[in-house]
Order: structure tokens, then C-alpha cells, then sequence
């Protein structure tokens, strides 16, 4: 299976796999998510530590059943040959409508087609109050004329 762009990167072709990465995550759909990463796909998620598919779509699932109405923005930090860096942040609230704001690195390293197998993430939150939400879009993908983190001040 093959998941273009595929490296080694330009910035053209990683910003756009940093978008369909964004794009992604924003269904909140686990099993597509997972997709886009090999069977055996390695990832550090804070103290987290999640190895294959399976276990990708379970933590997910898990997290999209408590991260509510969640929102992400992604932005490219940096790229070469088959690894991209990434900054992002996100919004979600809580079953007791409490709102946070994550902020946090990744870095990513693809196969030849174009699949992630390793995701390195060091997350950090706070909660917000709802009038402090900067990301304000119907659910889903996140509309190109939405401000970047970099044009919030994030």
C-alpha cells in the first residue's frame, strides 16, 4: 500500500503530508488513522508507548472517547529525506465540559511508501476557559482560510 507524498521529502510534499496528517486526525475516525501508518508502526505518545496498527486504533479510540469536540492544527517544523518534524496544538473538552489546549512536538519517520513507522510526540496541556478557544471550526478538516498556529500567536 502506498500513502503519497512519498519521501524523500521537498517542502512542497511535506507540508502536504503534514495537512493529510492534520486532515486526518480531525475525522477522529481511528481505523482510517491508523492507515496511514505501517502494521508495525512504533510510537511514543507522552509516557505512552503503542507498537502496530491494532493498538494504534485502540489508543485512539480510547482518547477521541475523552478528548470531546477535539480539534487539531498541524505546522511543519522542519524535514529531510524521509523524516518530518512537527509542531501542533489542540483543543478539546472533557465529559464535564472543562476545555484544554495540548501543544506539543512530533517527529516522523516514513517507509519507502510513503507510511509512517515511527512517531516520536511530547505533549503538554493546560485547561482554557471555552471564551480562550482560538480553533472554532465545524468538526472535521479544518477550512484552509482558518488561521495557522503561527498566525494565532501559538
Amino acid at each position: 500500500m502506498s500513502r503519497p507524498p512519498l519521501p524523500p521529502f521537498t517542502l512542497e510534499t511535506a507540508v502536504q503530508k503534514v495537512r493529510a496528517a492534520e486532515d486526518g486526525w480531525n475525522s477522529r475516525d481511528p481505523v482510517r488513522v491508523a492507515q496511514a501508518y505501517t502494521v508495525d508502526s512504533r510510537w511514543r505518545n507522552r509516557a505512552e508507548f503503542v507498537t502496530g496498527r491494532p493498538a494504534i486504533e485502540a489508543f485512539l479510540a480510547r482518547k477521541w472517547a475523552k478528548e470531546l469536540d477535539y480539534r487539531l492544527i498541524k505546522e511543519i517544523w522542519a524535514y529531510t529525506g524521509n523524516r518530518i518534524a512537527v509542531r501542533f496544538a489542540y483543543e478539546y473538552h472533557d465529559d464535564s465540559g472543562n476545555w484544554f489546549r495540548a501543544h506539543g512536538n512530533e517527529n516522523w519517520e516514513f517507509d519507502a511508501d510513503g507510511l509512517m513507522q515511527a512517531r516520536h510526540a511530547s505533549i503538554n496541556e493546560h485547561p482554557i476557559k471555552e471564551t480562550e478557544r482560538k480553533f472554532h471550526w465545524p468538526l472535521g478538516r479544518r477550512p484552509d482560510d482558518h488561521p495557522s498556529l503561527s498566525d494565532l500567536g501559538l
